[in-house]
């Protein structure tokens, strides 16, 4: 998996509109490490402002979305969970289009996004804390499902109420998921989201083989389950909302990614989470080189992602439960 992953960056930094040979990336790679300044202006600015952030931006989702989707699947003992379960997806929307229609700045755009994801996941909790006498687990699905319809009622308003010359193809475009206009800047900001959520996954991932077994299990073995139950969901939100602030909504990843990886390591999820993220970065990066290359203007993520992952799903589902089980 780390092979594959290295080729798709390789391939993602060499493909495009402007293409690269590997000698001149490895003649940037070491122009940059030498402080050699003799490479060609136009190369240096392909290689480090428009493919590079992207390379980085992409891998960073890729494994992001891959490693939440894992998680609350294992958490919620449920193959069909997705990252946007419990709304963050769409709270992310939300916030992100009320940006756009407010006509903020691209930073004010994201940061809208990011607490717009991290709100509507603090009230799904919230409604979970309030109501003690159901299961918990099931009590956060459902109250993931309201607080997912209101979100998108609010978006579908504003999309009723925004400038259709200027603001609706934004809004539309931004909800289909892109890494178009990812900056280095765009890159940084979500680094330390991405490792604040992240870093606690990977370090906690055998109390998550724990947590699959059901609660009274896990407690019975000294697992404080809603403690590890709220810093999962947590983390993973954390990750999830930083990639939508910056890409859009970009589907499938989280629901597709782990039952393939699934099917080549098993369901321990000490093996899991590292492999749903190595296969994660690596499905994104090639789905981005196609999303540039295969038509003369690039193509969502959202359409590729759910145009490649809907038959495989299909296909699971057709092949029985081997592949969750």
């Amino acid at each position: 998996m780390a092979a594959g992953l290295l080729a798709a960056i390789i391939l993602a930094m060499v493909i495009g509109k402007f293409p690269l040979t590997p000698g001149q990336l490895a003649d940037a790679w070491l122009g940059w490490a030498w402080g050699n300044e003799a490479l060609d202006p136009r190369i240096e600015t392909v290689i480090w402002n428009v493919r590079f952030p992207r390379v980085i931006a992409g891998l960073l989702i890729g494994a992001a979305l891959a490693a939440a989707g894992a998680t609350f699947q294992a958490l919620f003992r449920n193959p069909l969970v997705a990252p946007d379960i419990l709304g963050v997806s769409t709270g992310a929307s939300l916030g992100a289009v009320l940006g756009i229609f407010l006509s903020l700045p691209v930073i004010l755009i994201q940061l809208t996004s990011f607490v717009g994801g991290i709100l509507a996941v603090l009230a799904v909790y919230s409604i979970g804390l309030a109501i003690r006498h159901r299961d918990p687990v099931l009590t956060l699905v459902l109250a993931g499902v309201a607080i997912s319809a209101i979100a998108g009622a609010g978006i579908s308003l504003i999309k009723i109420l925004a400038d259709p010359y200027d603001q609706l193809p934004a809004i539309t475009y931004w909800l289909l998921g892109s890494l178009t206009a990812v900056t280095r800047g765009d890159a940084l900001s979500i680094l330390p989201a991405m490792l604040l959520g992240l870093v606690p996954l990977f370090v906690l991932r055998w109390q998550v083989n724990l947590m699959s077994l059901g609660d009274e299990e896990a407690k019975a073995l000294g697992v404080n389950t809603r403690l590890l139950r709220t810093i999962l969901i947590a983390a993973a939100t954390l990750v999830t909302a930083a990639s939508v602030s910056i890409a859009g909504v970009i589907g499938w990843i989280g629901l597709v990614i782990p039952h393939i990886a699934r099917l080549l390591v098993g369901p321990d999820f000490r093996r899991l989470l590292p492999a749903s993220m190595l296969l994660g970065a690596m499905f994104l990066l090639v789905v981005d080189i196609a999303a540039r290359t295969i038509a003369s203007v690039e193509v969502p993520l959202g359409i590729l992602t759910a145009a490649i992952g809907a038959p495989f799903f299909l296909w699971l589902l057709a092949s029985g439960r081997r592949g969750w089980q």
